[in-house]
């Protein structure tokens, strides 16, 4: 009990320092709007190679986007040594994650279903035409983003180039669990159910989150240590 109310704990400071500011959300939203209006203009809406790819584009969009939040997750610790100080506290190694985690996932969601609305309008596509399996996909790959990005967030809290240093060690690491939310989300925006061997696709996700999430909290005490 007491792991789980300092995860909370962490959570809610997050989130809260996020609302207050809304730097990260606003940076993210506005980017990951834009993306999806350019590529829009891009691609002919009513072209059916746009259906077929239209899955790809929203998680590169929300990729892209993510990484604006999950930069700031442990880097708005750094003034006045407060990343020194939550260390130094008794709370775990692995509430301190979770915590910083769990407000990343509820931030990045949220961006994700204002997007959506926006998505289905400039890319004539009925995405809400199987709402239960999409998010379904939409929880299970977006945490993994968010394990993965997080962790890499406290690993590179401290270079001086981690805007840049971030995403190069974050895509690589996602393309397994990015690819299995394309071919899931390409097949439910077209309306069909994930079935078959696409469950496969599903099965992968899962897997990738369980994988890297155990590896996470076992793994960030030297993350953030050293």
């Amino acid at each position: 009990m007491l792991f789980l109310r300092q995860t909370f704990t962490v959570m809610a400071k997050d989130l809260r320092s996020e609302l207050r500011t809304k730097e990260a959300v606003n940076a993210s939203l506005s980017f990951a709007l834009v993306i999806l209006i350019l590529f829009s203009f891009a691609f002919d809406p009513t072209s059916e190679t746009t259906r077929e790819i239209a899955g790809g584009l929203l998680w590169l969009v929300f990729a892209f986007a993510g990484v604006l939040v999950l930069n700031r997750s442990f880097a708005r610790e750094l003034p006045n040594d407060c990343l020194e100080a939550l260390i130094s506290s008794p709370v775990p190694g692995a509430a301190l994650f979770l915590g910083k985690a769990l407000a990343n996932y509820v931030l990045l969601l949220a961006i994700e279903v204002v997007c959506l609305p926006v998505f289905g309008v400039f890319y004539n596509v009925t995405w809400y035409s199987q709402p239960a399996q999409l998010a379904l996909v939409l929880v299970l790959a977006t945490w993994g983003v968010t394990v993965v990005g997080t962790v890499f967030s406290a690993l590179t809290v401290n270079l001086r180039l981690r805007e840049v240093m971030l995403p190069m060690l974050v895509y690589p690491v996602l393309i397994p669990c990015l690819m299995a939310a394309m071919q899931l989300t390409t097949t439910l925006v077209a309306g069909d159910p994930v079935a078959g061997d696409q469950l496969a696709w599903l099965r992968l996700i899962i897997g990738f989150d369980i994988i890297f999430t155990s590896l996470a909290v076992l793994l960030i005490d030297t993350v953030l240590i050293g």
